[in-house]
């Protein structure tokens, strides 16, 4: 008799267990509801190139021009110098002085990653905004750190709660993470509230990662972008992370930022820390390196037609949503996301399965970026065309008379 083998299961990295992403994870429920013959509506992806947007000509022919030109080998590992100074030149408007380092990434994504990396160690604590992107937990997951959510006040436009946040601070936290304007929400920091987390970085010696890759595509302002962080504090030491992606269409380019600023002597043993990384892994994506100049300094007029078809689908959502019995949204004043509360009695993960299976709009369940203990909410993305979202409301609130 032959004898039986037992299988020899490779076991994963603890540190991968606590990693979910739950904007592509939804992903599953999508495919059954499509398999099923249900006429498709993804709210659930924050990519305008997806709908009815394009990537500006300027930008595609700069990126072409380097190909032809054979810039298709390695790049410096920081960037090329071009797209550096630009990028310098881009955060010297935005109000931003004492900048010790800029390095071109594979999007913002990537600069996150590595700033995070070569700062935090294993067992320390870093603070992040409650709802938030997971991006940033993932990380902090894989470096085996502790994530601490600070929560975002809701009944006051979803800013963030500094009170919250100093109460989670102690002797292992390295640093705090903003997201302004804000992805679940679409919140715009106040500048006294800028003002008062900085305040709160200096005086725990805490780096301030400043993620502002949605910071041009406002509404009801007039301004041409969110304050920056960093632009209201020399002493502050900040990174601000930014990118190409979604204000200039370019979502597959994979080519972002970050720029570190404040006390140069207090910053050089890290900002060498983040060379190495960088050195690590080589470099970004070189000919796309060369849109970074095209796009931040060539013509703008994309954004005035992308801004005011978003202002319109934004308040589509608004006027929709808040006629729901059971639902309430708070308008967001940026980036093009809404997190509308779920009042039903009814968990947001078990309202978003139904939502999906049954119609076939596919959102996020709130749980996916954090929410308040004993609050349910989903997020919208307001990118597709007015018809679908119309479509994608009717449904919803079909969902939703039913728990009534």
């Amino acid at each position: 008799m032959g004898t039986t083998t037992k299988p020899r299961v490779i076991q994963p990295a603890r540190r991968t267990a606590e990693i979910k992403y739950a904007v592509r994870d939804i992903v599953v429920l999508a495919d059954e509801a499509k398999a099923a013959g249900k006429q498709m509506m993804y709210l659930n992806i924050g990519d305008p190139n997806l709908f009815d947007f394009k990537t500006p000509q300027h930008i595609i022919d700069a990126t072409h021009e380097a190909m032809c030109r054979n810039d298709t080998g390695y790049s410096p590992s920081s960037g090329i110098p071009e797209a550096i100074a630009a990028v310098e030149r881009e955060a010297k408007r935005k109000g931003i002085e004492s900048i010790n380092h800029v390095f071109i990434t594979s999007g913002a994504s990537e600069a996150i990653e590595l700033a995070m990396t070569a700062l935090v160690n294993a067992g320390e604590n870093v603070l992040t905004p409650s709802p938030g992107y997971p991006l940033y937990t993932a990380v902090i997951s894989k470096l085996e750190a502790e994530n601490r959510p600070y929560y975002l006040d809701e009944e006051n436009g979803w800013q963030p709660d500094v009170e919250d946040m100093r109460a989670k601070i102690d002797e292992n936290t390295r640093a705090i993470v903003l997201i302004n304007p804000n992805n679940p929400t679409g919140s715009v920091c106040s500048d006294e509230t800028l003002r008062a987390i900085i305040d709160l970085a200096i005086e725990h010696n805490l780096v301030l990662f400043s993620d502002e890759i949605y910071d041009k595509l406002l509404y009801d302002t007039g301004k041409s972008a969110s304050t920056s962080t960093a632009s209201l504090s020399t002493e502050a030491k900040i990174i601000t992370f930014n990118g190409l992606s979604k204000s200039y269409l370019v979502p597959g380019f994979r080519i972002g930022w970050g720029v570190v600023s404040g006390p140069p002597e207090e910053l050089e043993e890290y900002c060498e820390a983040i060379r190495k990384m960088e050195r690590a892994r080589v470099c970004a994506n070189h000919p796309e390196q060369y849109a970074i100049t095209a796009a931040l300094e060539g013509d703008q007029s994309h954004l005035t037609d992308m801004i005011q078809r978003l202002e319109r689908r934004r308040d589509i959502c608004m006027e929709r949503i808040n006629a729901i019995e059971g639902l309430s949204c708070v308008n967001p004043g940026g980036a093009f996301y809404c997190f509308p509360k779920v009042d039903l009695n009814v968990s947001d993960t078990e309202f978003v399965t139904r939502i999906i299976r049954e119609t076939g709009v596919i959102i996020v369940p709130g749980s996916g970026f954090g929410q308040r203990p004993g609050t349910e909410h989903f997020r919208v993305v307001f990118l597709p065309q007015e018809e679908v979202l119309e479509q994608a409301f009717q449904n919803i609130e079909r969902i939703a008379q039913s728990y009534r």
